[in-house]
């Protein structure tokens, strides 16, 4: 793999908008009518969210990934997907460059919500 030129320069003023927290997968299941989508339910500490995430196709039991701990975007607009509210976005590694993708995960646990920084 050749990795992708970096993008351009931001402020850090930018990247102090992005809210990106420790959640634990609580549930998953597969989105009705998607061949991609999958509904996860999040823990965040004081609070769950439904996050949709196109990880269907990524392995072959998508059910491993409950009880992970993982890093998702938490102050992303909501957005409707098939049908279902996805309340953030689930941060995994490889996709973009075309591998086959990964969890994005701390490497001890940590109490759910934790602001990576």
């Amino acid at each position: 793999m050749t990795p992708a030129p970096i993008k351009p320069l931001i402020a850090m003023s930018v990247l102090d908008q992005v809210d990106v927290r420790v959640g634990t997968i609580l549930s998953i299941e597969e989105v009705p009518g998607s061949d991609k989508l999958m509904q996860l339910r999040v823990s965040f500490g004081d609070h769950q969210r439904t996050i949709v995430a196109g990880i269907r196709g990524e392995r072959e039991t998508p059910e491993e990934i409950v009880g992970r701990q993982c890093l998702f975007v938490v102050n992303l607009e909501p957005r409707k997907m098939r049908g279902v509210v996805s309340e953030g976005m689930l941060f995994d590694i490889g996709f973009g460059d075309g591998l086959r993708p990964v969890l994005a995960t701390p490497e001890a646990p940590v109490p759910d919500g934790t602001r990576a920084s």
